[in-house]
This record gives C-alpha cells, structure tokens and sequence, in this order.
C-alpha cells in the first residue's frame, strides 16, 4: 500500500471513531427519586446525559444516582447533570455486603427513622416485592430492639403459619429454608411487627447483582423493588453534595 493511501486511510478511521465518539449518548445516571411540582418530567428510572441541564422549580427535589456518586438537586435554578457527585462506592459495598446484623440499625433517616444497615435484608415493617440474590438465604431485620417480638409469617390462603422469636438485642433473624422454603413470586404475610395490618411480600431472584449503583438502581426499577430503591437512594443521599 502506498504511503498516500496508508495516510488517507488513517484520517478515514480517525474520522470514524470521532464521529462515533460525537454520537455516543453519555449518560450520567438514572433518577431514583423525585417530589415537587417537577416530578412528573423527572420520573423513577428516568435516563439523563451528561450534557444536560436541568431545570427545577421551588419545592423540587432529584436525586439522581451514577456509578460515580450521587446527587440530590433541590430548588429552584438550572443544574447541569453532569457535576459529579462525591462518591458512593464505599457506602454502596457496605449497603450491599452479604453479612448478618445482631445488633440494632444505627443509620438513620428523616425525623429519627432507623434504616436498614443492608440492602437485602427484608423489613418486616414495610409490604411490596423484594429482591433477593439467594431464596435460601433470606434475613429478615426489624429497626426496633429494645424487647423480645415474635412474628409470625403465613401464606394467604392456607392454614400455614412460620413463628420467628427476636430476642431483646437481636435486629436479624435468618428464615429457616428447611422449615419454609420460600418461593418466587408467592405473597408471604408478616404479622406481629407492630403496625395493626399485617405487612405483605413478595420475592424476586437477582442471580447476578451489579457491583455498582446505577445498574443496582435499574436493576431495581425493572424488578419494582421499590422498597430497596428507596433504602439505596436514602442511604447514598447523605453523601450527595
């Protein structure tokens, strides 16, 4: 080949990779929350580039999660989605750490709300379907502590009934499979965890967990485990600036 066309043919793939470059949609995360008179233009699992702006009105907030960190953007102004957020990577593996709690939760939300020290951890307070990565391994975690609660799990529908006792202390306790071997997709009752109508749940399997935020949050959108998406993006949003 000749040195011209060796020269042509170089600017010809350099033009390429850039124009595809160029083309290229970059996206900067995915909204896991959103209140205000905004909310409606900015809905859960709702995709924004980097390039983009933004624009909020009085009472708005986003919090929007990537796999660099995480941003809550509140009030009035226009904001450019792409500043990057502090990161999230640390408290993101800790959230998502497989390991059993014995103690009470010491993270808290709004107004004192004790939070879930684990992402997969099921909340006997709260009713909706849950992810798990294992059905043989489910924990179950209560954010109170301070006396011995017994609750008890059934399926709608029949007479079965599972008692798991918390002692004084203890935040967790493991389902034993071989006494209930919970399945996908049946609905399972929780009584006795202190509200007066019974929590209600289901469980979806997540074999392979993404190993970072954003895709966790998708991952989360798509299965509606709404109730892990809004622990995740509580307990990332303290780190947001």
């Amino acid at each position: 080949m000749s040195l011209a066309k060796t020269i042509k043919s170089s600017v010809v793939i350099a033009l390429g990779a850039g124009a595809f470059a160029l083309a290229a949609p970059a996206a900067a995360g995915t909204v896991v929350k959103s209140s205000g008179p905004s909310a409606k233009a900015f809905p859960v699992g709702k995709k924004l580039k980097d390039t983009a702006r933004i624009t909020l009105k009085a009472g708005d907030t986003v919090t929007i999660l990537s796999a660099g960190g995480t941003r809550v953007l509140k009030g009035a102004g226009t904001y450019r989605v792409g500043a990057r957020g502090k990161s999230t990577r640390q408290r993101f593996s800790n959230l998502t750490r497989s390991r059993t709690q014995t103690r009470g939760g010491v993270a808290r939300g709004g107004e004192g709300e004790v939070l879930s020290p684990n992402l997969w951890y099921v909340d006997v307070n709260k009713s909706g379907k849950i992810c798990v990565t294992d059905l043989a391994n489910v924990t179950l975690w209560r954010p109170e502590v301070e006396a011995d609660q017994t609750i008890v799990l059934g399926r709608p529908g029949t007479e079965f009934k599972y008692h798991i006792t918390f002692d004084g202390q203890a935040s967790t306790r493991r389902v034993d499979n071989a006494r209930l071997a919970l399945q996908e997709g049946a609905e399972y009752t929780i009584n006795g965890a202190g509200g007066e109508t019974p929590t209600t749940v289901s469980f979806v399997v997540v074999e392979d967990a993404p190993n970072n935020a954003e895709a966790m949050a998708d991952t989360l959108i798509a299965q509606g485990c709404t109730v892990q998406l809004d622990l995740m993006s509580r307990k990332l949003e303290s780190e947001a600036p």
